[in-house]
């Protein structure tokens, strides 16, 4: 009897329930599902995946990294890399410095945990620590001690903060009257009166996947001042926060947001700049870590294995090197080229198709139509290319990418996610989690959800639910293992119940990708403290000329934004006629309203950006107040570009 047939026994076996393992149980929502024992779709997907790879060399059995290991690693990552590698100064590098002046007290709890645990492994192997934890992190004296983890250098008669660090507290105001936020729908709340009107998709989603929904709930957790963290206090005494409640009624109801761009003021990944990616990476690990550790969620990490790589074609290239040679004849191409083209024949030619992305194309015609697009795929003729097995290429594609597009580093914790309780909770980790990912992966992760969406969004034609998405994309992106292999009965329910939870992220990251790639304003106004601690430390001034100069500015930004409410701004336009012009702002001045004054009737799509001061670049939403900008960043310059 094959491994495969085995499998689809067990699941018929298991079809009123999903066994438990050791790990952390799945959520409600997964485990609740009945849609969960239809495992077929998996298992022929496994089959087919496992018949594509018959002959090829197994995987390497990944192996769990020593303590040493994971703590250097995890340091790296926050952007704390000298704290385990030394420094000939006795002050900390200015990049870790920055980093640990804007973190709250329970991220700075997370990173002594941290470093104390890599420093006391060393000792335990007669090694010494490169930096004793006490030179970073001092405990203040009197009743103090255990509320900042970390030394402050504020004044003694300044009020408490909730960031400690030697730099202005950047707050942003959000007492505003008009919308701003993404919306949640519940699924089960459905019009009573069949006229009430349904969320209109946004402009800059077409063939968004949606269901008619009658209430909507306002994600306000984009906005607030404190990180996701501090929110969830209450389940460690194994209460329910505020989130929890505010946003799941019925515990049998699908949690569905309802599709809106980041605007008003929000952040998307792609408005950042690379140098801004980078701090607000070292943020999110940090905050991802203290948020899941709040939850009671354990994170496991192994070594990656050594992937193989090819110089030429398509398959089993990295998205880097696709990149590199795309861009020499189109710069600033985010996404392969040939992906795109992959991705652009099946939304053409297969939407309507039946199974498609199911029902598994010829596995001789998907090697043939391999070599011939290694061999030269840019002039590659599609039309004789059936829809089924262009689909199979575009899953063979991902899956053989040499660095899997989830990445080796983060596997393991999208999987920890399912240890979350509350789908608002896994939500927001799977946010932080995908401002991990390198931009390469998370531009092209982008493009492949949103052609997912667009394949459900024809589920009347092509029989494709979320669900059934989900669950033929699970062993693709959740890289397949044990292929080939006899396994015990454990070990497949175990594997029954990955494919399970794997098909449930992914389904989260289908229904929810517009928020996914917004930047919370909690996290973008710590990435603003770091620029702004960087650029101080930069002009190497002392404590106290430091100190003098702090007050003079807050002095002098008091009265600037006071003054801005009737003043004006300059802005840079290069490419055009008019080079600047000076704008008087007020409450309702838009980035739109600016670039509006630059237009012509043949000019190319134009941004308005914030460069500058406490950010190296942002590309500003169209609806965006500009006011609410200048009153968080008042030196920066203002630059039309596209």
């Amino acid at each position: 009897m094959s491994s495969w047939t085995e499998r689809r026994m067990l699941s018929s076996h298991s079809a009123t329930s999903v066994p438990t393992s050791s790990s952390p149980p799945p959520p409600r929502t997964v485990t609740s599902d009945p849609r969960q024992v239809n495992m077929e779709t998996y298992w022929r997907e496994v089959q087919s995946i496992e018949e594509e790879q018959e002959g090829e060399e197994e995987e390497e059995e990944r192996k769990s990294m020593d303590e040493v290991e994971l703590e250097e690693a995890w340091l790296t990552e926050a952007g704390l890399s000298s704290l385990v590698v030394g420094s000939s100064s006795t002050e900390s590098p200015p990049v870790a410095e920055a980093v640990l002046s804007t973190l709250t007290r329970q991220q700075a709890a997370t990173v002594k945990k941290r470093l104390d645990n890599y420093n006391e492994t060393l000792r335990k192997r007669n090694r010494q620590p490169i930096r004793d934890v006490r030179d970073i992190f001092t405990e203040p004296d009197g009743d103090s001690a255990g509320h900042c983890p970390f030394p402050t250098q504020s004044h003694p008669e300044s009020p408490p903060r909730r960031y400690h660090t030697t730099t202005k507290t950047i707050r942003r105001n959000t007492n505003r009257g008009r919308s701003t936020l993404p919306m949640f729908v519940f699924e089960d709340q459905l019009p009573e009166d069949p006229s009430s009107p349904a969320p209109t998709p946004s402009p800059s989603s077409p063939n968004t996947y949606s269901s008619p929904v009658s209430q909507l709930r306002c994600a306000d957790w984009l906005l607030r001042d404190t990180p996701y963290s501090e929110g969830v206090a209450e389940h460690k005494q194994g209460g329910t926060c505020r989130d929890c409640v505010c946003f799941h009624g019925d515990e049998n109801s699908e949690l569905q947001f309802a599709p809106v761009s980041p605007s008003h003021g929000l952040t998307c990944a792609d408005d950042l700049s690379s140098r801004d990616l980078t701090r607000l990476g070292f943020i999110s690990h940090i905050e991802l870590s203290t948020f899941l550790q709040a939850l009671g969620v354990q994170t496991k990490r192994t070594r990656p294995p050594h992937s193989r790589t090819r110089d030429g074609g398509v398959f089993g290239v990295s998205l880097n090197s696709l990149l590199d040679n795309d861009r020499k004849k189109f710069p600033g191409v985010k996404v392969p080229v040939f992906f795109q083209k992959l991705l652009s024949f099946l939304e053409q030619n297969g939407l309507q198709t039946e199974g498609i992305l199911r029902v598994p194309g010829s596995a001789a015609k998907l090697k043939l139509l391999r070599r011939e697009l290694d061999r030269c795929w840019s002039i590659f003729d599609w039309t004789e290319v059936r829809p089924v097995d262009a689909a199979g290429l575009l899953k063979l594609f991902i899956r053989e990418l040499p660095t899997p597009l989830l990445t080796h580093t983060h596997l393991s914790t999208f999987c920890s996610v399912l240890g979350v309780s509350s789908e608002v909770h896994q939500v927001q980790a799977l946010q932080l989690l995908l401002l991990l990912l390198p931009e390469t992966h998370r531009n092209t992760l982008r493009a492949l959800l949103v052609f997912l969406r667009k394949v459900v969004s024809h589920q009347d034609q092509n029989r494709m639910s979320l669900w059934n998405v989900s669950m033929v994309m699970a062993p693709n992106l959740f890289t397949h293992r044990n292929r080939g292999k006899k396994l015990s009965i454990t070990k497949q329910r175990d594997e029954m119940e990955e494919a399970v939870g794997g098909a449930h992220l992914i389904g989260l990251m289908i229904r929810h990708q517009d928020l996914l790639w917004t930047v919370p304003n909690f996290l973008l106004a710590q990435v603003r403290q770091m620029n702004q601690a960087s650029n101080q430390r930069k002009f190497n001034l002392s404590r106290t000329t430091s100190r003098l100069l702090r007050r003079k500015n807050e002095k002098n930004d008091r009265n600037q934004v006071s003054e801005m409410c009737e003043g004006v701004i300059r802005v840079h336009a290069p490419l055009h006629t008019k080079v600047s012009m000076a704008i008087q702002l007020d409450e309702l001045t838009t980035a739109k309203d600016v670039t509006t004054r630059f237009e012509s009737e043949t000019s190319p799509a134009q941004y308005l950006y914030e460069v500058g001061g406490n950010i190296y670049e942002r590309r500003l939403q169209p609806d965006c107040c500009l006011l609410d900008v200048y009153r968080v960043n008042p030196h920066c310059d203002w630059l039309i570009k596209p």
